[in-house]
């Protein structure tokens, strides 16, 4: 439970709590997601941010509240939508995944098929009505061809996949008032990260994130990997004990929401 415990203080983000009105949201998203574009697109491609899905429950006063379990699940359904779309368009288009590979990334597919199923169908046994699945452009305007060309397509599954797994992560806080959806998330995080370091076999990388932005990434990635070179660790210097490129590798770091957030809404239309 101390780790956990641990999570909830690191995942308290005001974008999924009573204490940010929604004008501070929006706010906090647009001057972020700015910053990210610029980072993360060639050439200085413009921002390409949508308003994300915001999960209400209602009370039988009719009042309206977004609360954190509900809004966690909301943004691991726009992830998990991302990564079965992508999946879904890479499978489907004709000579760009070698058939040596295409038994890994159909089982993944799978896999992130059966998530959405999972999401979705917790959302409606909450009372919630799930987000609807956003219209994606993995092009980002024409900045990426990862339906044309395999080397990209498997960086950015491979940026999909480290997203999920530390955004769910950093989730961990905000789900831990329903026990089962505590035990689901973290399941669906192990299955993740086993995929990114599936992909990263695929890659001949490591299958861990490295320090700077994770290992032979192109620098359109960057926002994925943001504050992976940490090294102390409660207060313990990893890199002191075990160098910086180990110690940061050894411990994997959290994704805001609102990072979580701007990444995936880039690739939003």
């Amino acid at each position: 439970m101390n780790i956990l415990r641990l999570l909830d203080k690191l995942s308290n983000d005001k974008f999924f709590t009573a204490e940010a009105s929604r004008l501070e949201t929006l706010n906090s998203i647009s001057s972020f997601g700015k910053k990210a574009a610029v980072a993360a697109i060639p050439l200085g491609l413009g921002v390409m941010m949508s308003t994300p899905a915001h999960a209400e429950t209602k009370t039988s006063s009719s009042a309206v509240f977004a609360t954190p379990l509900i809004d966690a699940l909301q943004l691991a359904l726009t992830l998990e939508y991302l990564e079965d779309e992508y999946y879904r368009e890479g499978l489907a288009k004709a000579g760009l995944i070698p058939s040596s590979d295409r038994v890994i990334f159909n089982q993944i597919s799978k896999h992130e098929t059966a998530h959405v199923a999972f999401l979705k169908s917790t959302l409606t046994a909450l009372g919630t009505a799930p987000a609807a699945k956003p219209t994606f452009d993995f092009t980002v305007k024409g900045a990426f061809d990862p339906m044309g060309d395999y080397k990209q397509f498997m960086i950015l599954a491979q940026a999909f996949e480290d997203t999920g797994v530390r955004a769910y992560k950093g989730q961990a806080g905000n789900v831990m008032s329903n026990k089962d959806v505590l035990t689901a998330a973290l399941q669906i995080h192990s299955v993740e990260a086993r995929h990114a370091s599936e992909v990263r076999r695929l890659r001949n990388q490591k299958g861990w994130i490295e320090l700077g932005n994770g290992g032979e990434m192109p620098a359109a990635t960057n926002a994925v990997y943001n504050g992976e070179g940490v090294t102390v660790q409660a207060g313990f210097n990893t890199a002191t004990a075990f160098g910086a490129a180990a110690g940061s590798a050894a411990y994997d770091e959290v994704l805001s929401t609102t990072d979580a957030t701007a990444i995936a809404s880039l690739f939003i239309v």
